[in-house]
């Protein structure tokens, strides 16, 4: 009796649509025009979320615990990404000044796809 390996590619580092750059022997997708400014307009609906929440409070309890989750992720781990973004901003000639701006605003939305939405 023989036996067969089956190899099933890892999910992960497997390229799935589009666009392809290879770095340090792995492919890695790139977004395009479309799925970039679908996933910066997600952090954008945080924001209006948390501007509503402000404007006229949440009375169901949900809203209200949506609402801290998402002061959490808007200010608190968009802040903390600010460093990350400043670096690979100077790598492409952009200010620390509009990388903190747009980090805080768009999050790794922002500085994960610079340049990728112009392709």
């Amino acid at each position: 009796m023989t036996r067969s390996l089956h190899v099933v590619p890892d999910p992960v580092s497997a390229p799935r649509h589009g666009r392809h750059r290879a770095a340090a022997g792995t492919s890695v997708a790139v977004p395009g025009p479309g799925a970039v400014l679908a996933l910066r307009s997600i952090p954008v609906i945080g924001w209006i979320f948390l501007i509503v929440g402000v404007v006229r409070p949440f009375r169901a309890r949900w809203l209200r615990t949506a609402f801290w989750i998402d002061v959490v992720l808007s200010v608190g781990v968009h802040a903390a990404q600010i460093p990350a973004a400043r670096k690979v901003a100077a790598e492409r000639g952009i200010s620390g000044r509009r990388a903190a701006v747009m980090t805080m605003l768009l999050g790794a939305t922002w500085w994960k796809t610079l340049g990728e939405g112009e392709q």
